[in-house]
């Protein structure tokens, strides 16, 4: 028989959940795995992953790899180091992985997106770049609804 975990034992395994995605958040540029990661965190590589899911909506590895595009894209944006540069200075060892991941991401490959942010400077301020080319994963993003009153 398991026994449920108790409101305090939540509470603790959302701090440590905090805490990960905190370090992700951190050490995005860094190889980290779910193992490291739980064992971070004191808990299962499983148990944290499900954990992870229910309390952010995805996986560690989705949130990880959601951070290194949103870091490659400012990169990018920047214009001064190469796809390929790009990519290893994110933290992604496969430049193949890293341009299919982007393109899942923003829906263009990493040198689509650079040319089309090089032909269109458009006086957009960076900070509400950032905040519109936000990298949001094709099968989270919602439809829009009806406009609140």
């Amino acid at each position: 028989m398991t026994s449920r975990p108790t409101g305090a034992q939540q509470l603790r395994d959302l701090a440590r959940l905090r805490r990960v995605r905190d370090r992700i958040d951190r050490e995005y540029a860094q190889p980290l795995d779910v193992e490291a990661l739980a064992r971070g965190a004191n808990m299962s590589a499983g148990h944290l992953s499900r954990q992870f899911r229910i309390a952010y909506g995805e996986s560690p590895y989705s949130y990880l790899m959601t951070r290194r595009i949103e870091r490659a894209m400012a990169l990018l944006r920047r214009g001064d180091l190469s796809v390929t540069d790009v990519c290893f200075e994110v933290g992604c060892s496969s430049l193949g992985t890293f341009s299919t991941r982007f393109t899942e991401l923003v829906g263009m490959p990493p040198s689509a997106y650079r040319r089309q942010v090089e032909s269109g400077a458009s006086g957009v301020p960076p900070c509400v770049a950032k905040q519109m080319t936000r990298p949001v994963r094709n099968r989270e993003a919602r439809a829009p609804g009806p406009p609140l009153a």
